[in-house]
């Protein structure tokens, strides 16, 4: 059974875009992935920004490496269209890439706290938002030709990790089963566009910024992980956390050693939608 959007959370795109500081903002009742429409918009250099495309219900959400994403009908599923960031005067060795995902991810699991300060949001490198492991949010990054970003947010602010395929019911979070109740996708949009933008700005001009915002939401910081590389190898040891250029650093038997990409979820674990009986 399908469920319906919560007829509760009135979403007034207009109200919505005066508060986010949007300059366009479409609200669909239905779409395969508001990261499509917004990929167009990030070629479109007369679209102006930032811009949000919002739907009540997403119905081909994809993460990370393929791996299909699961919320109930009406929580936040929105793509940012945002100008790319600079490297500020003097700074322009650095890799501003890995610092925008991570950046993304400081900036949504504070918003969530600030709104719901019971909610204990951690940061999984390099942009999951978690609550006691459970995995509440998905952020997927990408840079358009012409430098734009287009950023994929999937937050389940509404529903129950009840409601989730059998083998996601264990590994998902939503905001009603940690607080009792949901949390208004508009409020929640309104307060993260600025402080995201704001969040980008200053990484631009000193990456220590997002660094020190970051490693206090680190969930695996002290823990032991395992990286699976692109190549096929795999990487277990205690994370350290990240490193200055947003890197993620795992001891080894040879020393630290410093990641820029990578998966924490191993590719057999990886869930490609409904009729995939296996783990997210």
């Amino acid at each position: 059974m399908t469920r319906s959007p919560d007829p509760t959370d009135r979403f007034d795109a207009g109200e919505v875009r005066a508060a986010a500081g949007l300059a366009t903002l479409e609200h669909l009742v239905e779409t395969g992935s508001t990261m499509q429409r917004a990929r167009e918009w990030a070629l479109d250099p007369a679209v102006p920004l930032p811009a949000a495309v919002v739907a009540d219900r997403q119905t081909a959400g994809r993460g990370r490496r393929g791996a299909a994403w699961w919320q109930a009908p009406g929580s936040l599923a929105t793509s940012l269209v945002l100008a790319g960031a600079s490297p500020a005067p003097g700074a322009e060795g650095r890799a501003l890439a890995p610092l925008v995902s991570l950046a993304c991810g400081v900036a949504l699991a504070e918003t969530i706290r600030g709104l719901e300060p019971e909610v204990g949001t951690l940061v999984r490198w390099p942009n999951d938002v978690v609550v006691a492991g459970r995995k509440l949010a998905g952020i997927l990054v990408e840079t358009a030709p012409g430098g734009r970003l287009v950023v994929g947010i999937g937050v389940n602010t509404t529903g129950s990790a009840r409601e989730a395929p059998a083998p996601l019911g264990a590994r998902v979070a939503t905001i009603p089963d940690l607080v009792g109740r949901s949390l208004p996708r508009g409020r929640l949009l309104a307060a993260l566009v600025p402080r995201l933008v704001g969040l980008l700005g200053e990484t631009s001009r000193d990456p220590s910024v997002l660094v020190e915002r970051y490693r206090p939401l680190c969930s695996l910081a002290g823990t032991t992980v395992t990286l699976h590389r692109d190549d096929g190898r795999r990487i277990t040891g205690p994370c350290l956390g990240i490193d200055a250029s947003g890197a993620l650093v795992i001891e080894t038997v040879a020393g630290p050693m410093h990641f820029v990409s990578g998966s924490l979820t191993a590719p057999a674990d990886v869930w490609r939608g409904a009729t995939d009986e296996r783990a997210s």
